[in-house]
């Protein structure tokens, strides 16, 4: 193979790539779309009426994951599966996103954490790798961490709304969150440093419990879910 022929095959490489590659941004950019969308219904649960919403809330941004799970399995067919990894980096910020938009709708829904068996149903993908597109670890818990800062917000206008039980619930449900992470290693330097933001909302919701309890309206939440 002579020089030219040799750098004509690259050229022909590195065309082929460059169209892989605007094929995933176009089906990203729809994601991205849907995402905002999602996050625009769930952030009225922030206004004051909006608490008594949130079920109704949850219930449309669940149908919009339908439309996530469209644009995802049209993602899937437009590179060979055992190259993930090679274009993870293009929809990495929106997946986790994702992960947060799923874990911020149940716990609306349940006050629980979310599972990450359960973010990859919500978003139709795999959690194992080798069985194709997957929920990454850490992925996962980027999106976890997003949701507490969302939550340290949520405690805040719980207050001014006059769900004065909410942020002790909240306070209880991070600092389990926050025990949980010190227990892992983290290697990842994005996702240490967004944990190391765990620890103002962690100090936000406190100093919003305090302010409960000296202003004597903060009471030990009863055992379940109040209605």
């Amino acid at each position: 193979m002579s020089v030219t022929e040799m750098f004509s095959y690259i050229q022909g490489f590195l065309s082929a790539d460059q169209d892989v590659r605007e094929d995933i941004r176009k089906v990203v950019q729809m994601l991205e779309q849907t995402a905002r969308e999602i996050l625009t219904v769930l952030q009225s649960v922030h206004q004051p009426s909006g608490f008594k919403e949130i079920p109704g809330k949850c219930a449309k941004a669940r149908e919009l994951f339908c439309t996530v799970r469209t644009h995802i399995a049209d993602l899937k067919t437009k590179f060979p599966v055992e190259q993930y990894y090679r274009f993870h980096e293009h929809w990495r910020f929106v997946l986790q996103r994702l992960a947060f938009l799923s874990a911020f709708v149940v716990y609306l829904e349940s006050e629980a954490l979310v599972t990450r068996e359960e973010v990859a149903q919500i978003l139709g993908i795999e959690v194992v790798r080798e069985r194709g597109f997957h929920l990454d670890v850490e992925d996962y818990l980027a999106g976890v961490l997003i949701m507490a800062s969302e939550l340290s917000r949520l405690a805040v206008n719980s207050v001014t709304a006059g769900d004065y039980n909410r942020p002790l619930r909240i306070s209880n449900f991070i600092n389990e969150l926050d025990s949980g992470f010190r227990l892992l290693n983290l290697k990842n330097d994005p996702l240490r440093k967004r944990y190391d933001g765990l620890k103002y909302d962690v100090k936000k919701i406190e100093e919003v419990v305090y302010d409960l309890s000296i202003r004597g309206l903060a009471k030990e939440p009863e055992s379940g879910l109040d209605k």
